[in-house]
């Protein structure tokens, strides 16, 4: 059985590995057990910071701290560092393009029982849409800790989405991450699913389904959704024919989104997008309201034969 670790895990492990930078400052608004970044603060807890419950301001005084020249890691839950504190990210933050990466647990669905309040299905659309911000959701433990390292090394704002549920390790420990650029898990020629984040896996799951009847699928991990990787994107459009999203996250504007505007421009052929359909989530079990959402491998495999059926 494969390993499972929650990408929140990964997050605040890798803030503690690369904390020896002694540009590093994290930044948490009273959730540090939660985001993780409380093993950070274990080893580090000359440079953590809990501001309380405080999310828009954090932003601000990790806009002000990244002016002299740290590199300033500010974590709340996606609901709370994409939505309420979005103003003081597109100005104190985006604007003069400072230093600061976000690190937005609990998005999606998956926060399970918290409910609608706080599961974030709207944040990479609103990130994303935002000028200056790069926008990263890794979907494992590993390409999670890659994209800490990468988010170091990149002068400007980053928004690293992270995920309460534990899942599975989809690679080695010597992949290649590069932001900017979507990795090919399973070459195919007949369809393209482009998935991201914990939706990478059950793409996975689908392309092995849609093989047992004869369907040959392509799987593209999207781990950054800005800028999103048109070259890979045009190459599946044109080699496939056709393209299918998977995401946790609302249909409009993230994932799914990214990619139909990239092929509208680039290649167009057919996009059928899976993800929440424009609605609220509900309290509830994490895996029954991905089942309740359509955000399951069979609901992939009902797109793909969709997707297909619309190719000329």
């Amino acid at each position: 059985m494969a390993q499972k670790i929650a990408t929140r895990e990964a997050y605040g492990n890798a803030l503690a590995e690369f904390g020896g930078d002694s540009r590093i400052v994290v930044l948490d608004s009273d959730l540090s057990k939660s985001t993780k970044t409380d093993t950070f603060k274990k080893v580090f807890p000359e440079r953590f910071v809990n501001v309380g419950i405080a999310e828009g301001n954090m932003m601000s005084i990790a806009a002000g701290i990244a002016t002299t020249g740290k590199v300033v890691f500010a974590s709340s839950f996606a609901m709370f560092a994409a939505l309420r504190a979005c103003e003081q990210v597109r100005n104190s933050i985006c604007y003069p393009k400072l230093n600061v990466k976000i690190g937005a647990s609990h998005a999606g669905l998956t926060v399970g029982e918290d409910g609608a309040s706080h599961q974030a299905i709207e944040d990479i659309a609103i990130m994303r849409a935002i000028p200056n911000m790069i926008v990263i959701n890794p979907s494992d433990a590993v390409t999670m800790r890659a994209a800490v390292k990468a988010a170091i090394e990149i002068n400007g704002p980053v928004y690293l989405r992270l995920g309460r549920l534990p899942v599975d390790v989809i690679y080695d420990e010597d992949v290649k991450f590069e932001v900017g650029k979507g990795i090919q898990l399973v070459d195919g020629k007949d369809v393209t699913i482009i998935a991201t984040g914990l939706m990478v896996g059950l793409a996975l799951e689908a392309a092995h389904m849609l093989l047992e009847e004869g369907i040959s699928a392509r799987v593209v991990d999207m781990h950054t959704i800005k800028p999103i990787d048109k070259d890979i994107i045009l190459k599946a459009a044109k080699e496939t024919g056709a393209i299918v999203t998977a995401e946790e996250h609302n249909v409009l504007g993230g994932l799914g989104g990214a990619v139909a505007e990239a092929v509208t421009e680039l290649c167009p052929v057919p996009v059928k997008r899976v993800g929440v359909q424009d609605v609220f989530g509900k309290s509830g079990k994490p895996q029954l309201l991905l089942e309740k959402y359509g955000l399951t491998s069979a609901k992939i495999v009902e797109a793909v034969k969709s997707a297909i059926s619309m190719k000329k």
